[in-house]
């Protein structure tokens, strides 16, 4: 067993039992389209980061917080299937609604200059304009799963279309 898996079987036993298979899933699903994985232990737990072999860019990771289990989803091309947004359920749409403002997006002078831009878009009536780095960050429950799984897909396929 090399060291990555390794690894991942001490992320994957500080998953919570329910859980597990999900996470396993993504993860499966990442490594298939390509994504290069590195694990990193953390005050928290591990961080599970897939990046795009293509860009070199971060496509997902997996973080663990108080509450639990929580993926980052890097949605660089969500505006290809913005439509796909306004299926979320009302608990997702509410961790996009407390992620934090893009400081870049409201005042340029307001943050680094090497930071990327955050997202400006408007789902179910309402504008966010959030940064990059904590809009698309979701609890792994039993509601948000589907949703997370088809949100990964999404990205992943628009990444290989470019």
């Amino acid at each position: 067993m090399d060291n990555n898996n390794l690894e991942y079987e001490n992320f994957l036993n500080e998953v919570h039992p329910v859980y597990r298979e999900a996470a396993d899933q993504i993860h499966d699903y990442l490594l298939r389209s390509g994504c290069k994985i590195k694990i990193q232990p953390a005050k928290s737990g591990y961080v599970v980061s897939y990046s795009d072999p293509r860009t070199k860019k971060v496509a997902a990771n997996f973080v663990f917080r108080k509450n639990g289990l929580i993926i980052r989803i890097y949605g660089e091309n969500f505006n290809k299937y913005i439509d796909f947004l306004e299926e979320l359920p009302a608990g997702m749409i509410k961790s996009m609604e407390k992620s934090a403002v893009c400081k870049r997006l409201i005042d340029p002078s307001k943050c680094n200059s090497r930071c990327g831009m955050g997202y400006d878009f408007t789902v179910k009536g309402v504008r966010f304009q959030k940064c990059r780095y904590g809009c698309f960050m979701f609890e792994i429950n039993d509601e948000n799963i589907p949703f997370i799984k088809a949100f990964v897909e999404n990205e992943i396929r628009e990444r290989i279309a470019v």
